[in-house]
């Protein structure tokens, strides 16, 4: 077996080693004879990676399965350091500046990932049933891609190009082309000089741009069956694990998820809606509604719908004879932002006049623009943060825990 030591017990009379790899950990057990071996043994540090040989014998003494492996052979492939530069008494940006001794040591740290993984397998394969093509987009763009967000601008071959903020664009190109469902996972860039436990200036978005669709329902349906399908898929496979490691329940939800407009939201929240600056929900206003809604219905998601298209980008569609709506909507998910969404403007003439009003020129968007000139179908789409998503289906923190290398605005290393 190959692993790392996790702990060493060297008494006067037997040697235990305990070595760990990612399915788990195995008690080596050395009676002392002076042989090599046992020099080899007293030798070992904590985390040092080693090779065992040896014989695995029943003894029920031993916690771990009650069983053990007595050593022929053991070789030392790489010996660690000592003393270690993390330990159970280290904080947050200790342990982010030492990430990959964190995420060894620590089993439900390893977890995460390994929901991740079933996280976005299950999304593909859903997004696949449902006639989803995967694109890959550009992540250098000439223009800013959302309106008012802040965008990571730097040198390109003379000029200025920004890292995406979003997809958006792009999937909208893919709709125009005629690809009429699309699927991305991918990084996304966010500028925002941020340092709540939710924000990062790098993340993993998951996009759908969807044609053809009636109303901005349709993408609300695709994303509430998705999600069905995702946490059955984890709870199958992860749910014993996630309640042993995060105390969290994978519970299935059920179809469909409720919908509450914004005003609604509000007055949930105890807020009043013509006294919020943005007409956005706060945080501690998303966990109100989360908490609101769960009581009323028993549900741990809510879509949040209808926001003003003050606080909205020019592309989404305002609903007929209510020009200061949109047809948009937020996903909460146990008191967390996790989506957001809406139905796409796809009339030429209304896209350049609500650009104007958002005091937008046109110029640097013309490429984008022009897909509308030769006819578009009426489509929309979502972005969902997976960072969240973990976030919310562990009961993690900090969405720092959710992401193997953060990035936010005072950290770019390791």
């Amino acid at each position: 077996m190959a692993g790392w030591v996790q702990t060493l017990r060297l008494q006067r009379a037997m040697q235990f080693v305990l070595v760990r790899d990612h399915t788990g950990t195995v008690q080596v057990t050395h009676r002392r004879d002076g042989s090599a071996l046992e020099n080899e043994l007293d030798r070992l540090t904590v985390e040092s990676a080693v090779r065992v040989t040896g014989v695995v014998t029943v003894n029920p003494v031993v916690s771990l399965g009650g069983l053990e492996v007595i050593p022929d052979q053991v070789t030392v492939e790489s010996r660690a350091e000592t003393p270690l530069p993390v330990d159970d008494n280290t904080g947050p940006e200790g342990r982010l500046d030492w990430r990959f001794l964190d995420v060894r040591r620590d089993p439900a740290a390893r977890l995460v990932f390994a929901v991740q993984t079933t996280v976005e397998r299950a999304m593909r394969e859903f997004a696949y049933a449902e006639g989803c093509t995967e694109l890959h987009t550009p992540k250098l763009m000439g223009t800013a891609s959302e309106s008012g967000a802040e965008v990571f601008e730097l040198g390109y071959f003379g000029r200025s190009a920004y890292l995406a903020q979003s997809p958006q664009f792009y999937k909208q190109m893919a709709i125009a082309a005629g690809i009429d469902r699309v699927f991305e996972v991918g990084p996304v860039f966010r500028a925002e000089p941020s340092f709540t436990s939710r924000h990062a200036t790098e993340f993993t978005g998951v996009d759908v741009e969807l044609a053809w669709i009636s109303d901005v329902e349709d993408v609300m349906d695709f994303e509430e069956r998705m999600l069905a399908h995702v946490l059955a898929r984890v709870a199958g496979a992860h749910g014993a694990e996630i309640k042993e490691h995060f105390g969290s329940e994978v519970v299935v939800p059920r179809v469909p998820f409720p919908r509450v407009t914004i005003r609604e939201a509000h007055e949930i929240s105890g807020t009043d809606l013509a006294d919020s600056a943005s007409a956005d929900l706060d945080p501690a206003g998303e966990r109100a509604v989360s908490a609101g809604i769960r009581e009323r219905t028993g549900h741990e998601f809510a879509f949040v719908t209808r926001y003003p298209a003050s606080v909205r980008p020019f592309y989404h569609m305002r609903p007929a004879g209510e020009p200061d709506l949109t047809c948009s909507f937020d996903l909460l998910w146990r008191g967390l932002e996790i989506t957001t969404g809406a139905q796409r403007e796809h009339r030429y003439e209304v896209l350049v006049r609500q650009a104007a009003e958002k005091g937008l020129s046109t110029e640097p968007m013309r490429s984008y623009l022009d897909c509308f000139r030769y006819g578009c179908p009426p489509h929309g789409g979502l972005g969902l943060g997976l960072g969240r998503l973990l976030m919310a289906l562990l009961g993690l923190d900090s969405i720092r825990d959710a992401t193997f290398l953060f990035r936010g605005p005072n950290r770019l290393t390791p």
